[in-house]
């Protein structure tokens, strides 16, 4: 088989399995959050390790996320769903890459400022491509263009919307640096606790959002109905 003729499907494998990993880990991510929250059943210590290896996990998904914005790109134009443009291809690609840079960065130099540097540049590029899917998804229903399969155009605007939930992952969970130190500091007590557990479980409302947008659009691009 020719290179041209491989490419296409391994793209699609590789599309499948950042699916796989994003998923996957994330509901490891999620599972060990859940046993974090049992103070009854870990001492501290335990908690805290549980909380270093839930970090840890999440870097999978996180990785993922970068990546899937180029290779999505990638997919539709070798599935001749949309002549994407070089120009926009070659960015994405770029833009990807530069997002996986800060994003494994950010995790080595942690709680530094060129962290806190990284993750603020992280924050405008998710916001911004985030728009661009919102962009061409709504685009594409309303005028059949540039992606002409409805599926397809819901796909595009519901991993627009997966932005915007995993964004607010992030910001309804950016109390619990303050909380935990809280907690490390005085102690595991009701009044350290109870404001952390009600953080985590606002978190959790766009966990499962994620989770079912994920779903959704995994559906679409496997079963690709007429809409």
């Amino acid at each position: 088989m020719a290179f041209s003729e491989m490419a296409y499907p391994a793209l699609v494998y590789a599309h499948l399995l950042l699916f796989v990993l994003w998923l996957g880990a994330d509901v490891g991510v999620f599972v060990l959050g859940q046993h974090f929250r049992r103070r009854a059943a870990y001492s501290l210590d335990q908690r805290i390790a549980l909380l270093k290896l839930l970090v840890e996990i999440d870097m999978v998904p996180r990785s993922a996320w970068a990546l899937m914005v180029p290779l999505s790109l990638s997919v539709v134009d070798l599935g001749n769903w949309w002549d994407v443009p070089v120009w926009l291809l070659i960015g994405a690609w770029v833009i990807g890459l530069f997002w996986l840079w800060l994003v494994w960065d950010s995790h080595r130099h942690d709680q530094t400022p060129r962290a806190a540097r990284n993750r603020k540049i992280e924050g405008w590029l998710r916001w911004l491509i985030g728009g661009f899917y919102l962009w061409l998804g709504g685009q594409s229903l309303i005028a059949d263009a540039p992606l002409s399969p409805d599926w397809l155009a819901w796909k595009a605007l519901l991993f627009g919307f997966i932005f915007v939930a995993a964004i607010m992952i992030d910001v309804t969970f950016k109390p619990v640096g303050a909380q935990l130190t809280a907690v490390l500091e005085q102690g595991s007590s009701d009044e350290t606790e109870i404001p952390l557990r009600r953080t985590m479980d606002r978190t959790r409302i766009w966990v499962w959002a994620v989770y079912v947008l994920l779903m959704i659009t995994a559906f679409l691009g496997n079963a690709k109905p007429l809409l």
